[in-house]
């Protein structure tokens, strides 16, 4: 549905509540480069985040006797659709079996875009509330013209005064800077063949709010998780369901909190991530829902969306070179 948006809890629109873990634990979000590696790659990707998952649970047992975790994992079949779900998922499945992880969960990064026919990534854009910076006069384009997010006020592009003459450079300016700024300028998407084509921070974006239990559609839930119960995956990436459930985990997919397990290329996309969170005016029902149980359960989560998501970014054994989208 073109344009469709995430609105906010009415008289007549009742936001509906998801099943919630405690905790999100993503396994893998790597590019098809990666997969095309081999299961090499794979094997050194699982060996490595084995250890940090075993941390990360062993935190979250520290606050609950009983966490519940899911595990998730996401495949970029957006940017680049390499081999197919019959051919890669078994190879990521038993990769990760071989390293001692077990997927509950495995998305489509083309799920972040549209999903059910709902598109997803253009809802969310029309929540993106940015923050005038303080002294700021309107003369920046807003964001929904220009695909770009900062969180602050960029460097003017050369002004002239009512002489003409130029004045000294100006620098940028992070909006809620703690003694100095660390500004950040974000593109959310650009144009390609005459469609949009969303960038890998916002479509990472989308995919937080969803593992976080945020995204609605008209009060209903958005990125169901399907039971997968076929013994082969299909031939064609389109006939995967967008967010597929893998195991009998009673453990929801989306959580309190999540948690990602990244190799440190990622360390800038995730960055990105928070800034644009940040700028999310999220579904209030949703918001509240999510607030009311955790505090229940005795783990209540910060008023901040962006801070609910945890990371933990590791070396990449062998120096692996940088991927991107392509």
């Amino acid at each position: 549905m073109t344009g469709a948006v995430f609105q906010e809890t009415t008289a007549e629109l009742r936001t509906q509540s998801v099943p919630l873990a405690h905790l999100s634990l993503e396994l893998g979000h790597l590019y098809m480069e990666d997969f095309e590696a081999g299961p090499a790659r794979l094997r050194e990707h699982f060996a490595e985040v084995r250890i940090w998952a075993d941390a990360v649970r062993a935190s979250a047992a520290r606050r609950s006797k009983r966490p519940r975790i899911s595990t998730c994992f996401l495949v970029d079949d957006y940017f680049t659709r390499f081999s197919t779900p019959a051919e890669l998922v078994p190879m990521v499945l038993a990769e990760a079996e071989r390293a001692g992880l077990v997927i509950d969960y495995l998305a489509r990064e083309s799920a972040c875009a549209v999903a059910d026919r709902i598109e997803l990534a253009e809802s969310v854009t029309h929540r993106l509330v940015e923050s005038p910076p303080p002294g700021s006069h309107g003369s920046r384009p807003p964001v929904s013209r220009t695909g770009w997010l900062a969180n602050g006020e960029r460097t003017p592009a050369g002004p002239r005064s009512a002489l003409g003459e130029v004045k000294g450079w100006q620098p940028p300016q992070e909006t809620a800077a703690r003694n100095h700024s660390i500004f950040m300028d974000v593109e959310l998407w650009s144009e390609r063949d005459g469609r949009r084509l969303w960038s890998c921070p916002f479509l990472a974006a989308v995919w937080q709010l969803a593992r976080l239990g945020l995204l609605r559609h008209l009060g209903e839930p958005v990125l169901v998780p399907a039971q997968w119960t076929g013994t082969d995956f299909p031939q064609d990436w389109d006939r995967l369901p967008p967010l597929v459930r893998l195991t009998d985990t009673a453990a929801a997919f989306s959580a309190y909190r999540t948690c990602t397990l990244l190799p440190n290329r990622f360390l800038a996309v995730e960055d990105a991530v928070r800034l644009i969170l940040d700028q999310t005016d999220v579904d209030a029902g949703a918001l509240r829902q999510v607030a009311e149980r955790s505090a229940a359960e005795g783990m209540p989560v910060p008023a901040a969306v962006a801070q609910r998501a945890g990371y933990v970014f590791y070396e990449e054994p062998g120096g692996f070179s940088e991927a991107g989208e392509t």
